[in-house]
């Protein structure tokens, strides 16, 4: 077998400016397919679904080794931090 690490990612966001669930939804969606696409991750809204200017997102990443986790998991991060349209308001990461 060969050896690998999983690194599960949950972030907490704000997304300012949004009145309704429908344009709430548009910016998170737009997210998880721009994570999906760039980094090959599996991404899903797991919480605060209701909110309108609150979204949680999860995240999973399958590496060779534990720096790889790390890596990827920090670079999404910083993706995210760009994105104008949300602010991070926590991050939780764990490695298995």
């Amino acid at each position: 077998m060969v050896p690998f690490r999983v690194a599960v990612c949950v972030l907490e966001l704000h997304i300012p400016g949004k009145t309704s669930l429908k344009a709430k939804r548009q910016v998170v969606k737009s997210i998880i397919q721009r994570l999906r696409n760039r980094f090959n991750v599996s991404v899903s809204e797991i919480g605060d679904q209701d909110l309108w200017q609150r979204a949680e997102l999860g995240i999973a990443a399958v590496c060779h080794t534990g720096a790889g986790a790390d890596s990827i998991m920090q670079k999404i991060y910083d993706y995210v931090e760009q994105e104008s349209a949300v602010e991070i308001i926590s991050t939780r990461v764990e490695k298995y």
